[in-house]
C-alpha cells in the first residue's frame, strides 16, 4: 500500500510531554466500526469491557537504554575526541547490544566508546563498549560487561530512553523514571515503554476485577525500532527490526479456552497485539513459546487472535496507524484521529488512550 495514505497533519502541540497525573486521569476514544465514535476518559475501560473479557498485558520492563558516551583520540589518522549518543534497541545476547548512534560517521570497528564516569571506584560507574559492527548508523556494541551486572552497569550510567518527539523538547528527569514506567512491569530489557499500559493504576486493575474482566502476561521486549518512521513510498519496501517475546504455556491455555468459550481477547497495546498475532496459527490457536517477531501488521491483514486493542495515539506514517488502521479500518481510523487532534487528545507514548474494535 501506499505510505502517503497513512499521512495527517498532526500539529506538534498535541504532542504530550508528560502523562496526565495520576495515570488513570487520561481520556480514552473508543473506536467500534460503524458506530459514532465514544469520548470517554481512561477511567470508564472497565464498564466498556464484559465480564468474561480476557485483557493481555505486556509486563515487559524499560532499561535505561540512552547512553552518552565518548570516543577518545585516536593515536593515528583519526582525529580528537568524539561526544557519542547511543540508543540500545536489541540485545543479541549477554554482552551485546545492537544500537543506534550517532555521529555514526566518526566511528569505525574497533573504537570503544566510554560511557559514564570512569572516575568512579565502583565497577559500576564506568562502562565500555566495542564498535564491533557498523551498518547505515546502527552498530554492534560488544561491552565489557555481561548479563546482570551489565544491567546493572547500564542502569547506572543510562537515561530513560523517552522517544525523540519528547526527548527533542526537553530534558529527560527523575519523574521519567517512575513515568515511563508501567505499574507491573517485571521483565527487564525493552528500549521503549509498552505505552499503552502506563495508563493502568491499582484502582483500574481493581475496577476490572470487580467487572470480572481476567488478566494474562506476556513478555515482548520493545525495541526502538518500532517506532522508526517508514522511508520508502510503498508499505512493501519497509521491513521491521525484530524484537524478542516470550508466552508461557499458561497465558497460551487460558487464551485458547476463552477463544473455545466465545469471549473476547484484548490487547493492551501494540506489543500485546504482535505478540498473540504472531504466536496464532492459522486457525487462530495460540502456542506457547519464546522467539523474535517482525510481523509487520498494515490493512487486509486477516487477525487470528485478537478482538479489541488498547492503545495510544501515533505517529502519521508510522507501523503502528498502519496496525490501527488495519484492525478498525484506514477511513475509520483517519476519521477519529481527525476528530482526536480537532477535540485536543494528547499523543504518542505519554499521552491518552484509545479503544478499538475489530472491523467485521
Amino acid at each position: 500500500m501506499r505510505v502517503d495514505l497513512f499521512d495527517f497533519n498532526l500539529p506538534e502541540a498535541c504532542i504530550a510531554l508528560r502523562p496526565a497525573c495520576p495515570r488513570d486521569a487520561s481520556r480514552l476514544l473508543e473506536v467500534t466500526p460503524g458506530e459514532p465514535l465514544a469520548d470517554r476518559m481512561f477511567t470508564d475501560l472497565a464498564e466498556r469491557l464484559r465480564p468474561g473479557d480476557v485483557l493481555i498485558l505486556n509486563d515487559t520492563k524499560v532499561l535505561p537504554a540512552a547512553l552518552y558516551g565518548s570516543r577518545p583520540a585516536r593515536e593515528h589518522g583519526g582525529g580528537g575526541p568524539v561526544r557519542v549518543e547511543v540508543n540500545l534497541h536489541k540485545r543479541l545476547d549477554a554482552a551485546r547490544w545492537r544500537a543506534f548512534v550517532r555521529p555514526a560517521k566518526r566511528l569505525r570497528d574497533g573504537d570503544v566508546i566510554a560511557f559514564g564516569d570512569d572516575n568512579e571506584a565502583c565497577m559500576a560507574g564506568a562502562l565500555n563498549g566495542r564498535v564491533c559492527d557498523k551498518h547505515e548508523g546502527e552498530i554492534t556494541l560488544a561491552f565489557e560487561f555481561s548479563g546482570a551486572v551489565l544491567d546493572e552497569a547500564i542502569a547506572r550510567v543510562g537515561q530513560m530512553p523517552l522517544p525523540p518527539y519528547i526527548a527533542r523538547k526537553r530534558a529527560v528527569d527523575a519523574r521519567d523514571e517512575h513515568d515511563y514506567q508501567t505499574i507491573f512491569a517485571q521483565e527487564l530489557g525493552s528500549v521503549a515503554a509498552p505505552t499503552a499500559s502506563l495508563h493502568f493504576s491499582d484502582a483500574m486493575f481493581a475496577a476490572l476485577d470487580a467487572r470480572g474482566v481476567t488478566r494474562q502476561i506476556l513478555t515482548l521486549h520493545v525495541g526502538a525500532g518500532t517506532f522508526l518512521p517508514v522511508k520508502t513510498d510503498d508499505t512493501a519496501g519497509h521491513k521491521m527490526h525484530g524484537e524478542r517475546y516470550e508466552v508461557s504455556e499458561v497465558t497460551a491455555a487460558a487464551l485458547n479456552t476463552a477463544r473455545a468459550q466465545g469471549r473476547r481477547i484484548i490487547a493492551a497495546g501494540t506489543t500485546a497485539l504482535r505478540t498473540l498475532e504472531s504466536i496464532a496459527d492459522a486457525d487462530g490457536v495460540l502456542h506457547a513459546g519464546s522467539g523474535d517477531t517482525d510481523i509487520f501488521i498494515t490493512p487486509g491483514y486477516k487477525f487470528r487472535a485478537v478482538d479489541g486493542l488498547l492503545t495510544n495515539f501515533h505517529l502519521p506514517r508510522s507501523t503502528l496507524f498502519m496496525l490501527v488502521s488495519a484492525l478498525a479500518g484506514l477511513d475509520e481510523m483517519r476519521a477519529a484521529y481527525a476528530h482526536a487532534i480537532a477535540d485536543n487528545y494528547r499523543f504518542y507514548s505519554y499521552g491518552d488512550a484509545s479503544l478499538l474494535w475489530r472491523e467485521l
